[in-house]
């Protein structure tokens, strides 16, 4: 099996049953906040695109990618679907041309049958709202004598799936951040070091807890981190030493892995061919000498980015000139039209919510009144828990495209200001996500739903509840306790064991007992 890697969380795996095409990622993301790194703009992507099936993971667009797809990508290819609850993949694909789909079963192993012979995968599909735009997914692929498991940027709660294959011989995970906390946010500079440097380990320790429990013998970080190359971000990028940064890239973790006993990394680059006989290594090559790749990441990372951000110049002008007027009509009514019939249908995400927040844009502010369903100007000397200050030209670009999920725009564009009083609000961040009826009815009744949670651990001293009451992780896997506090690291959620108490966000109460 053949697996090259073409940028980001992209990759084509080769088998003598076919080729698949992962996640291809070229062109700005997130309002040209976002590039790939490191450049994989001159890959060949004509033959590339010529593929047997596609796979895409999810829709957020460091992913999927239509001006790429359309231009490049083999419209006859068969698409891997994620078995998603709502069907906006599909449609979306179906939009660029693809008319040919294998709609997976989630977590089951299944044998696809094409012209070149049987591929055995599985997809396992994500589906809570938290997970991308209404879900993540990963991808495992055996040819008979490999086994490849492209996890990317997903986290699944339930790895015995896995045990449908007898080894995994490769595994594809992100390691490096993908969010906007803790720089968007309005704190000391002091406070947000600390959030930061917690968070960049954090992201790490859950890497290596996904690379232990999978066990497989090779491991290729990927997914990130994204390269910022606008002026005005570009002290995002991990190339001036700072430890509280959020993104670090592939050499900074294969050092992690290697300290902490895991000397099977990988480094890919775009254009790097890794070709694996089950758990053997046959060949890694890549498009440069090895000690300049392993430059474009060490001590040669900040003037490659500088050669980059100059090259891709006119592709962020024309970016930016493809937005929207900052100047217009008053966006209260046009807010209004969107939010308010999202929020009838939204009893659980409101009430989670539970007050007012702020939307400062430009000279105008707006406010989500959530606990009246409604979308308000502000009273005089009104006070909130939560707000956002977003340039009015972003707002008007998302309505001008009718674009159903703020996250997947305009926060994972880090072109915003953030401030809280209190801990995240998840509900708040879902109902941006879910800006179609289809999606918030969905994220409603999920919330809804009783989950049960009826299974117990030890563990640290403490009976607790096995599931994580966030996002129902396995805590035997990913739980770990200090003192008194369990910290769940798939998403870095904390709870006082003492009294079960949520220390991350309201609501999410843990069972649990001292022994």
């Amino acid at each position: 099996m053949q697996v090259t890697s073409i940028g980001h969380a992209g990759f084509r795996i080769d088998t003598r049953a076919g080729s698949i095409l992962c996640d291809p990622w070229v062109n700005p993301a997130y309002f040209a906040s976002w590039f790939p790194f490191p450049d994989n703009s001159d890959l060949d992507w004509a033959a590339l695109g010529d593929c047997d099936y596609l796979y895409i993971s999810h829709l957020h667009h460091d992913h999927f990618d239509p001006r790429h797809l359309s231009a490049h990508v083999n419209t006859d290819a068969v698409v891997l679907l994620p078995d998603y609850p709502v069907p906006d993949l599909r449609t979306e694909l179906e939009k660029i041309g693809f008319h040919r789909f294998v709609e997976t079963t989630d977590s089951v192993r299944q044998t696809v049958t094409g012209p070149k012979g049987d591929l055995d995968i599985m997809i396992i599909a994500l589906r809570a709202p938290a997970d991308g735009p209404i879900g993540d997914s990963g991808l495992v692929v055996s040819d008979g004598t490999t086994t490849v498991f492209n996890m990317n940027d997903s986290r699944p709660v339930d790895l015995d799936v896995l045990d449908a294959f007898d080894h995994i011989d490769v595994h594809l995970l992100q390691y490096s951040g993908a969010i906007w906390y803790p720089m968007v946010y309005d704190m000391p500079a002091r406070a947000k070091a600390a959030f930061g440097t917690q968070k960049r380990q954090r992201q790490m320790d859950r890497a290596r807890q996904y690379i232990a429990h999978v066990g497989a013998t090779w491991v290729v970080p990927s997914a990130g981190p994204p390269c910022f190359l606008d002026p005005e971000l570009r002290h995002l990028n991990d190339d001036h030493g700072d430890p509280a940064n959020i993104f670090p890239d592939q050499m900074v973790f294969l050092d992690q892995m290697r300290r902490n006993g895991h000397d099977r990394g990988l480094l890919m680059m775009p254009g790097s061919v890794a070709t694996f006989a089950g758990r053997d290594l046959e060949s890694l090559t890549h498009p440069l000498p090895t000690a300049e790749v392993e430059a474009i990441f060490t001590t040669g990372k900040a003037d490659y980015i500088a050669a980059y951000a100059e090259r891709m110049a006119p592709v962020l002008a024309a970016e930016k000139a493809s937005w929207a007027p900052a100047a217009g009509e008053p966006l209260l009514a046009p807010l209004q039209a969107l939010f308010e019939p999202i929020m009838a249908h939204s009893d659980e995400i409101c009430d989670g919510v539970g007050y007012p927040v702020e939307l400062v844009l430009g000279p105008e502010t707006v406010v989500l009144d959530f606990p009246n369903r409604s979308v308000r100007a502000p009273a005089a000397g009104e006070k909130f828990r939560y707000g956002f200050a977003i340039a009015p030209e972003l707002v008007r670009t998302v309505l001008r495209d009718d674009e159903p999920d703020w996250v997947n725009t305009i926060f994972l564009s880090t072109r915003f200001t953030a401030w809280r009083v209190g801990g995240y609000n998840e509900y708040l961040y879902t109902f941006f996500k879910c800006l179609t009826e289809d999606r918030i009815v969905y994220a409603d009744g999920w919330f809804g739903e009783a989950h049960d949670d009826s299974a117990t651990i030890e563990l640290g001293g403490y009976e607790i509840q096995r599931r994580c009451p966030h996002m129902k992780a396995d805590l035997s896997k990913f739980g770990v306790v200090e003192d008194t506090t369990l910290t769940c690291n798939q998403h870095g959620w904390q709870w006082d064991l003492e009294t079960g108490r949520c220390l991350t966000a309201r609501g999410h109460e843990l069972r649990c007992a001292k022994l």
